[in-house]
């Protein structure tokens, strides 16, 4: 079974490895049905999804309906205004089938003008603290990509008191010094404030090229090789603060569930490295330039 630990001040210990909705967003429902049962099956308890993740709400729906009380669920919002975030916010519970989310988070607050409109007055922030007050979610976070996001959410944290913060991290992505020197520092406030970190893009290997002819579940092109994947899951696990939120890609899950299963210890910088040089690993995003998706 997969390791479980206390998720930030909110009291639930998820489990380690917390389910990417992502990966149901095309999926019918007798598929998705299959991934879900996996979850049960490795006794995931904490499932992420988000308003944008085309039909992965839906396909979660009729599961909360005799599951429920089985999952911390999590969504997002990407809307910045507070009228757009308040019935983004119901959408989700409708498509969902709950009376209420356990965490609302804001989906990807890493650019300036949508940090000013999402956390100023009459922005989507506003409405997550009312909805919280309304007993529609118990929880709120904030989200994001690039490789300004921990410097973002650090100055998201002293603005508001977030439950939880969600970034990349991979050994390509922590071998930018800049990158790193961030994140840590967002690591080490979250541990000073009991905010729980919510790890992305664990198993990616590198952005998609032109002449790539396999087929694409995710924005970017995982590793496929269940070593490399065993010790890039090793890689974020065996920091005991962590929380690994798993890939768009639903292939890959029984991979990154049997890797959390094993005990994990920290696999060497030479491993690692041999594993970038191995299968031609590069950073999704790079310090200086476009941090697009």
């Amino acid at each position: 079974m997969i390791p479980t630990a206390p998720f930030g001040r909110t009291s639930h210990h998820s489990t380690r490895v917390i389910f990417g909705a992502a990966a149901l967003g095309a999926m019918r429902q007798e598929k998705a049905d299959q991934v879900l049962a996996t979850l049960l099956e490795h006794g995931i308890n904490h499932i992420d999804t988000a308003a944008s993740y085309g039909d992965s709400e839906l396909r979660i729906g009729p599961w909360m309906e005799t599951h429920r009380d089985r999952f911390f669920l999590a969504s997002k919002t990407g809307d910045r205004t507070y009228v757009g975030a308040r019935d983004s916010v119901r959408r989700s519970l409708e498509r969902l089938r709950v009376q209420q989310i356990d965490l609302i988070q804001l989906h990807n607050l890493v650019g300036e003008r949508d940090w000013e409109t999402a956390m100023g007055p009459g922005g989507a922030l506003e409405a997550l603290v009312e909805a919280r007050a309304q007993g529609l979610v118990r929880f709120i976070g904030v989200t994001g990509h690039g490789t300004r996001v921990a410097a973002m959410h650090r100055r998201s944290l002293e603005r508001f008191p977030f439950d939880s913060v969600l970034l990349p991290y991979n050994f390509t992505m922590m071998s930018i010094a800049e990158y790193a020197a961030g994140f840590e520092a967002l690591v080490a406030m979250c541990r000073e404030r009991g905010v729980a970190v919510q790890t992305i893009k664990s198993v990616a290997r590198r952005r998609w090229r032109e002449d790539d002819a396999q087929r694409r579940f995710s924005w970017y092109e995982p590793l496929k090789e269940p070593a490399a994947i065993r010790r890039a899951v090793h890689f974020v696990l065996s920091r005991s603060e962590l929380f690994l939120n798993s890939s768009s890609d639903a292939t890959l899950l029984p991979l990154i569930l049997d890797a959390a299963a094993e005990r994990s210890s920290a696999p060497s910088r030479p491993e690692l490295e041999a594993d970038v040089s191995r299968y031609a690993m590069q950073s999704l995003f790079v310090w200086g330039g476009s941090d697009s998706i």
